[in-house]
């Protein structure tokens, strides 16, 4: 017999249905905010969103799960993560307090160089130990879908071993979890000491690691960061050419620093997302909201760097661009798992209404890692993945700020989180 569910008791049910396109003006604020309302899941499928006494009468041989008055909500989809490393950079915390700036600190072999180094030392058994409470914490916070980057290795064993990572951890958590090529995260320092050597080292993406990767159905998506002093244009659409040739879907760190035309690329090349886009450009904005590329935003990285601009968000919401949200957690630039922390700073930072910032964390998140129509919303025929938090109304998750609220949370209709 098929695994019925009847969630009752809801102070509030928030469905965020609808597409996942941006919606113009006022529509976008609206979350689907319900109440006395009820939802059903048969084995890993919600089948039914409506009124709760009628739901009880249509499936009285549900198992009943009391929400005890709090508001029910899709799972959370992080669609931007940088979870497989090893040490912590806590280091260059104070040298930004000191005034070094991000490229200065790689310069001085800090940054991601500093977390290579490091991942390059350590096995796949280690890297899978340290991997594994941090993906537990962040599934606490709600989060039931997350994508999770290499690009800590800058070598084919290297980058295998964390995509290996990866593989294992989509085994052993009940975590939808996607896995994102990221080999060109950086130059690695042993390819900078001559100009062809720089050429060298796109020859072995193009040519060894991306058909490996590819090959061995290691990823799903290939990521590059575009930005001046990483990665060119030119560098960008030769990369990741030959990951689409290996179906590949196309991700990029985009006009996080400075504008560069990264946003207007990711847009013609029809890329999932464009992420970061804090010095965007105004043709920027104007090429994401001609096409289907979603905007992920990732707030928590320009405050922890301690940058005062962030991605304009409101503009690029009355473009009509797809707006998702994600904590970019990694080592260095953004160290937390806590997904309604960035809900927070995306009302109080980027001024999305508490609606705009929950969409961007479920329907649109989802929709930048290919998934609009598997999760994201509360409606009949999606994954049934949901997060139960403890508040009365759904504006409090943002407001309870670095708390977490996260009850209990279910992905395909199993116990994900409590």
């Amino acid at each position: 017999m098929p695994s019925q569910s009847l969630f009752i008791n809801a102070s509030q049910i928030v469905t965020c249905a609808g597409p996942p396109r941006a919606r113009r003006g006022t529509e976008l604020r609206d979350a689907g905010v319900l109440t006395n309302t009820a939802v059903v899941t048969v084995d890993d499928r919600i089948t039914a969103v409506g009124p709760e006494d009628q739901l009880q009468r249509d499936y009285p041989a549900a198992e009943l799960i009391n929400c005890d008055r709090g508001v029910l909500t899709p799972g959370l989809v992080d669609s931007h993560t940088h979870g497989i490393f090893g040490k912590p950079r806590f280091e260059e915390q104070e040298l930004r307090a000191a005034g070094l700036g991000y490229m200065e600190i790689a310069r001085q072999g800090g940054g991601i160089h500093s977390s290579v180094r490091d991942l390059r030392s350590r096995d796949e058994d280690e890297l899978f130990a340290l991997a594994l409470p941090r993906l537990k914490r962040l599934a606490s916070y709600g989060t039931t879908t997350v994508e999770l980057k290499s690009g800590y290795g800058l070598t084919l064993d290297d980058e295998l071993k964390s995509l290996r990572v990866i593989q294992r951890l989509q085994n052993a958590l009940p975590l939808r979890i996607v896995p994102t090529f990221l080999g060109a995260h950086e130059i690695p320092l042993e390819f900078r000491a001559k100009t062809s050597s720089r050429a060298d080292y796109i020859a072995l993406l193009v040519n060894e690691m991306i058909p490996r990767v590819a090959k061995e159905k290691l990823a799903t998506f290939a990521d590059i960061f575009c930005e001046p002093g990483v990665y060119t244009l030119a560098e960008t659409r030769t990369i990741l050419g030959a990951a689409r040739a290996h179906g590949l879907a196309l991700k990029l760190h985009a006009d996080e620093l400075q504008p560069s035309g990264a946003a207007e690329l990711a847009a013609e090349l029809g890329a999932t997302s464009a992420d970061h886009l804090a010095a965007i450009s105004e043709p920027g904005i104007k090429a994401l909201a001609a096409s289907q590329t979603v905007a992920t935003l990732l707030p928590g990285t320009m405050l922890f760097l301690g940058k005062a601009k962030q991605a304009p968000a409101r503009d690029l919401i009355a473009a009509g661009a797809a707006v998702a949200l994600a904590t970019d957690f990694n080592p260095g630039t953004s160290p937390t798992v806590n997904f309604p922390l960035i809900l927070t700073l995306a009302v109080s930072q980027l001024h999305l209404s508490v609606s705009e910032a929950v969409i961007a964390a479920t329907t649109n998140g989802a929709a930048a890692l290919g998934l609009a129509s598997e999760t994201g919303q509360l409606s009949p025929g999606f994954s049934a993945d949901l997060a139960l938090f403890d508040i009365g109304d759904i504006r409090e998750l943002p407001y309870w700020y670095g708390d977490q609220r996260c009850r209990r949370s279910w992905l395909r209709g199993e116990a994900c989180h409590g």
